[in-house]
């Protein structure tokens, strides 16, 4: 029996008997879906978080107030961050860039007959580049706004949104700061979340000299960003913050640190790491209705040799070979499961976008899971199938003719 005929044959089992055939691909249609869909889940939100490393910057550091310590004891007392630190970081250290000093209050904003609580950021001009943000309508303020103390105000993408007004309307209008008015000069453009973070598009900047002196009262800072000349030179920068750090805390030799110095990125890379762990996790739940798919198949398949006992007496008589035999029920075998992988494919496609447009996830269908998939599918096939196919090509043509 030729190889052509062994496939012509084996489809036309299953055209005989469409029902039972489109049963038994619907545990690999489900598994097949399951794994798309779960892995598109999991890579959607592992490229989510690549995204966010991208626009927050590989080359940014962050210095926070940390405790001071006294033979290993830690006081009571956090250390506080000051404008010097920041000042003497700008004019000592080599590889910096920029520095940036933040202090942030949760604030209620008014405007208008509408009230909300949002953070309030002082902050210098140079922040909105060093955190790769963008200017949707208007300006951010300068150090000139700076050094005058001007009440000026540039709101967050979604500070808009909550006051329910139109962004660009809101150019020259006034919002009032506890109390005091300030002039809005400008609106960021969407940054979208920051993992555990506060929400930046979600927070209102004004200058700096202004929050300590007539918002806050106080000249120290919640943390000091600072941007790096170049990647590869973050460990030197921290060494070098370290240095000029403890010296401006007074801090003597084999003292502990009363700062932390931090790489934003490390936390989104650490999310990535429990994404993808995630991503395995779920495919692997998914991937337990395949297996239970398969043992469907061997099932169906064992039913089916049973019933065509005299049809293999007969082929066998005729001249078909074990190898023929084998062959034909192990290609019907595969056939079933290659087909349920593809509708497979199709409604798991189908159901990322569906899951992305409707409940806004983020997902990604990528090839290597399609790949992955459509092999997996034909594994299955191949090992559930090949019990059945072996009986089948083992059974003696004589007693096989006599079988009722």
């Amino acid at each position: 029996m030729l190889f052509g005929e062994v496939i012509r044959v084996a489809l036309s089992a299953i055209r005989a008997n469409k029902l039972r055939s489109f049963l038994t691909m619907l545990g690999i249609v489900i598994g097949v879906a399951a794994v798309i869909t779960m892995v598109a889940l999991g890579t959607g939100a592992q490229k989510a978080v690549q995204d966010q490393i991208q626009s927050l910057g590989t080359n940014l550091l962050s210095v926070y107030a940390g405790q001071s310590f006294h033979r290993g004891i830690a006081s009571a007392d956090r250390v506080s961050l000051t404008t010097d630190d920041a000042t003497a970081l700008s004019r000592d250290a080599h590889v910096l860039t920029a520095v940036v000093p933040e202090l942030r209050r949760s604030q209620q904003i008014e405007y208008g007959n509408k009230n909300i609580n949002v953070s309030v950021m002082g902050t210098v001009p140079e922040f909105v580049p060093v955190n790769n943000y963008g200017i949707a309508v208007g300006r951010m303020f300068t150090a000139g706004d700076g050094l005058a103390r001007k009440r000026v105000a540039v709101l967050g993408y979604a500070v808009p949104d909550m006051l329910e007004t139109n962004r660009a309307a809101m150019i020259g209008q006034q919002i009032l700061i506890r109390g005091i008015p300030f002039e809005i000069v400008g609106v960021l453009e969407e940054k979208g979340t920051m993992g555990g973070w506060h929400d930046p598009d979600e927070q209102i900047l004004i200058p700096l000299q202004t929050a300590q002196y007539r918002i806050f009262g106080s000249d120290r800072v919640n943390s000091i960003t600072v941007q790096v000349v170049h990647p590869d030179s973050v460990t030197v920068a921290m060494i070098e913050i370290e240095r000029i750090m403890r010296r401006e805390h007074g801090i003597a030799p084999g003292r502990d640190n009363d700062f932390q110095i931090r790489d934003r990125t490390e936390f989104l890379e650490t999310m990535e790491e429990t994404t993808q762990t995630f991503t395995f996790l779920l495919a692997a739940i998914a991937a337990v209705s395949l297996l239970v798919g398969g043992i469907g198949i061997m099932n169906i398949m064992l039913v089916s040799v049973s019933e065509r006992t005299r049809e293999i007496g007969v082929r066998k008589a005729l001249g078909a070979t074990k190898r023929n035999i084998l062959m034909q029920f192990l290609i019907e075998a595969l056939v079933l499961c290659m087909m349920g992988g593809v509708v497979g494919i199709i409604a798991g496609s189908g159901g990322a976008v569906a899951l992305s447009r409707l409940a806004n996830w983020n997902t990604f269908v990528s090839p290597q899971a399609v790949l992955l998939a459509v092999t997996f599918s034909a594994a299955v096939g191949i090992f559930f199938g090949i019990w059945p196919a072996r009986r089948a090509s083992l059974l003696d043509p004589i007693e096989a003719l006599r079988y009722e």
